[in-house]
């Protein structure tokens, strides 16, 4: 009964880190503006994503503006898109996965662990998901804190760790979780 209970917390981690890394993906604020020094401009915020720059003018105008060419992206951040959509559909399918491994999992006399081959399946793309949600949000807030303490890099250039970077961390400990509970 015990290993039912944590199949479902397990269950449940992993659609709170599938649920996560679709936002993390869509959200504009993966690098926010840096109010510091003498940028006296605080009126104005910038967020800056994988899929659009948004300006948001003292919290209530918005102003998005998706990338205009797909070529004219930098390397780094064409990686961390495709990174992040496959993680997307990775997690999509270990929840299904998951689904499907809770459901058909059967304890028997003969075999008290009854693991379906369905459960560990999940739990190796749950983790393999949270390695691929990592990778992305942990090089952008290793760039964006060198950056922020580089001297060459002008004041308004500089920014800080956008929410969907903590989302995007939550999301791999989540699928870490969901893997351990998974493959109990």
């Amino acid at each position: 009964m015990a290993c039912c209970a944590l199949q479902i917390i397990g269950l449940i981690f992993g659609g709170v880190g599938m649920v996560g890394t679709l936002a993390a993906t869509a959200m504009p604020q993966w690098r926010v503006s840096a109010h510091i020094d003498s940028n006296i401009v605080v009126f104005e915020t910038i967020w800056e994503g994988l899929w659009m720059d948004c300006i948001s003018q003292m919290g209530i105008r918005l102003q998005c503006k998706f990338y205009d060419s797909i070529l004219a992206l930098p390397p780094p951040l064409e990686a961390f898109r495709a990174l992040m959509c496959i993680a997307v559909l990775l997690s999509i399918i270990a929840f299904l996965m998951a689904i499907v491994g809770v459901k058909y999992t059967h304890w028997t006399k003969e075999d008290p662990q009854g693991i379906s081959i369905f459960m560990l399946a999940a739990g190796v793309a749950f983790l393999v998901t949270g390695v691929l949600v990592l990778i992305p949000v942990s090089w952008t807030g290793g760039s964006i804190i060198h950056d922020f303490y580089d001297a060459k890099v002008p004041t308004p250039l500089k920014r800080e760790l956008g929410a969907a970077l903590y989302v995007g961390w939550e999301c791999s400990l989540s699928y870490t979780l969901c893997q351990c509970n998974l493959s109990f």
